[in-house]
């Protein structure tokens, strides 16, 4: 007797794909229509993460960012994110679809690196922010995953780095909203979740839903 409905024998694959079918049949029109096939691939992902429709009111896309995405994968640009949780849940087979060298060693996350550590303390600042200011190069025409601390998005932009490409999802109440509309004006390319929302989890389904085929 199964008396909740649980759908017991079907297999991971065919749950996502199931998924998105109840996405796109319960999607509002409208909602959908802001978005390019491309874009809305990146919704939908944020949508499935969430459960959530009305995270697609927050998300914004500036500067073609879908497109340098994937042309800053197919050279195997440095990846920077700035939490261990980006860094461990992007995949690597997916990462390599785009450019055999891709590794775990190609996604930079040094939070917890003494030298970080050490600045962070000789400062007065956060982490975050330290990293970034200690990273520079290899943020510069790379792609940079903001999914946690807003000061690593607010201390690239101060330092005026240029990344090929921004993945802004910071999460929180301080500096995150602040942060976020510091990119207005920079001729930056972006993916940008506006308001307080965002995570770690959110920019990694980003960057997958760009390497979807």
């Amino acid at each position: 007797m199964n008396e909740h409905n649980i759908i017991w024998d079907m297999p991971g694959t065919e749950i996502e794909a199931e998924s998105f079918r109840r996405i796109e049949a319960e999607a509002d029109p409208a909602q959908r229509a802001r978005f390019s096939d491309d874009e809305w691939r990146v919704a939908r992902r944020l949508i499935h993460t969430t459960a959530d429709f009305s995270i697609c009111e927050l998300l914004e896309f500036s500067g073609d960012p879908i497109r340098k995405l994937r042309e800053a994968l197919a050279r195997g640009a440095i990846i920077y994110s700035d939490s261990n949780m980006i860094k461990a849940g992007l995949s690597v087979p997916k990462l390599r679809k785009f450019n055999p060298a891709y590794c775990r060693e190609s996604i930079i996350c040094e939070i917890a690196s003494p030298e970080v550590a050490a600045l962070a303390a000789r400062e007065n600042i956060t982490r975050a922010l330290a990293a970034v200011r200690l990273h520079r190069d290899a943020i510069e025409n790379g792609i940079f995953l903001c999914g946690n601390a807003p000061l690593a998005l607010a201390g690239i932009l101060q330092m005026k780095l240029r990344p090929a490409v921004v993945i802004a999802m910071p999460v929180g109440f301080v500096n995150v909203v602040e942060s976020k509309m510091m990119l207005d004006g920079t001729g930056l390319p972006f993916i940008r979740l506006n308001g307080r929302r965002g995570g770690s989890p959110l920019a990694v389904a980003a960057v997958h839903a760009v390497m979807e085929e």
